[in-house]
């Protein structure tokens, strides 16, 4: 008998709020996380711009020893599973903690201890190569750190799939309680790649924004964008048993209802032509959530701002959802935070959750140029109230990855 999967706690950081709410009246207000790169020197890059998470400091959050064992990824995966876990109120007297799992996942992880450590073995020697620099940097650490931090003991694993990674932890969490396998999941991702040899790599590729001016950086599915806006941060969904919740008395945000993942098998960074890919991964989850098309209220799009992106998403929308897609609204709030990498699947899902939750949608903001490849309802720069039952969300990766995840508005 397959479960019912709903969603019993949320958890963030990003560049917007230190947690769910803050991030909440961020998208709000339309607010612009993007500023100018403060964690490095970008005297020599022409990319000047990231989503950085602001004015933060470790020591509140971890006292020293923990803060130099942990990679900017892992902490930022602690901070916002903490905040799910406790907003979910799940404990040992009410839950068996040998049946919760964690799938957070990092589409780069330990990208800032890398670069630091190959820097110290280049100058000071090998030698002097911290003895801590595997275990920070490998990418299943955010979710082992994560299981360590809270004592849970049931399955743990972190899904890498670069931007659909924590998309894909949280349909494949999704999957695993549906069929009984764990009766909770802290799914979701963390990212914290804004570092010299980050922006080096990505700006190289020609995949980042070159703009200047922060409110034209990340500015998806408008006619002048150019690429996309490095975030960081960490989004954590607490996703359980619907028995389970019940049982415990649970405060329930939404219904997890479909999931569907496919393969370009096409090119590495590039996404296949006219978006076939991402259109198989939300034809799988409207089939998966056992809805017709004209059912969807709103999707979050991946729209990263780039132009390949956000055309070959558009098509791919169009392709899925057919006569529907007219009617659909469609948003991204990557203008918001930047792209998360990795993390920006469970950001993005949190969102769906409050929107469903609140009624409200949250807007593509600092869009002026419309661009007849993306001829969507993309919520222009305005929060739209709105009632919202069921909601979408997509991911899509280099390597050909695509992750479409369908929430719904819980009714008994």
């Amino acid at each position: 008998m397959e479960k019912r999967v709903v969603i019993t706690g949320l958890g963030a950081i990003t560049p917007i709020g230190k947690n769910v709410e803050e991030t909440w009246e961020g998208i709000k207000e339309k607010k612009c996380g993007i500023d100018k790169i403060t964690l490095f020197d970008t005297s020599n890059y022409k990319t000047t711009l990231a989503a950085e998470v602001k004015e933060y400091d470790a020591s509140k959050y971890f006292d020293i020893k923990q803060a130099k064992r942990l990679d900017r990824s892992s902490q930022f995966a602690i901070i916002a599973a903490r905040e799910a876990f406790e907003d979910s109120k799940i404990t040992k007297e009410n839950t068996d903690f040998e049946r919760v799992g964690v799938f957070v996942s990092s589409g780069i992880a330990g990208l800032n201890t890398i670069q630091e450590q190959c820097e110290v073995n280049c100058i000071k020697g090998n030698n002097r190569v911290s003895p801590m620099f595997i275990p920070m940097s490998i990418a299943n650490m955010p979710a082992g750190n994560v299981a360590i931090n809270l004592g849970v003991k049931g399955e743990s694993i972190s899904i890498v799939t670069a931007c659909a990674s924590s998309t894909h932890a949280i349909g494949e969490a999704y999957k695993t309680i549906k069929y009984g396998s764990e009766d909770v999941i802290l799914a979701g991702g963390a990212e914290a790649s804004i570092c010299g040899v980050g922006i080096a790599g990505f700006e190289n590729m020609k995949a980042l924004s070159s703009a200047t001016d922060k409110n034209r950086a990340s500015i998806p599915f408008d006619k002048e964008r150019n690429g996309f806006v490095m975030g960081e941060g960490a989004g954590v969904l607490v996703l359980e048993d619907l028995e389970h919740a019940l049982k415990r008395g649970a405060k329930i945000y939404a219904e997890v209802v479909g999931y569907g993942a496919t393969s370009d098998s096409y090119h590495i960074t590039s996404p296949a032509p006219e978006g076939e890919g991402g259109a198989r991964a939300m034809k799988r989850a409207i089939e998966d959530a056992n809805l017709k098309p004209e059912e969807i209220d709103y999707i979050n799009a991946h729209g990263t701002s780039t132009h390949l992106n956000d055309s070959c998403e558009t098509m791919a929308i169009k392709t899925a959802l057919g006569e529907a897609s007219k009617k659909i609204m469609v948003s991204s709030t990557k203008g918001n935070v930047g792209h998360l990498l990795g993390a920006a699947g469970a950001i993005e899902a949190i969102l769906c959750t409050n929107a469903i939750q609140n009624s409200i949608v949250p807007p593509t903001i600092n869009y002026k140029e419309k661009d007849e490849e993306c001829d969507l309802d993309i919520v222009p720069n305005e929060v739209r109230n709105t009632e919202i039952k069921v909601a979408m969300s997509n991911s899509l990766g280099f390597g050909g990855h695509n992750a479409s995840i369908i929430l719904k508005k819980y009714c008994d």
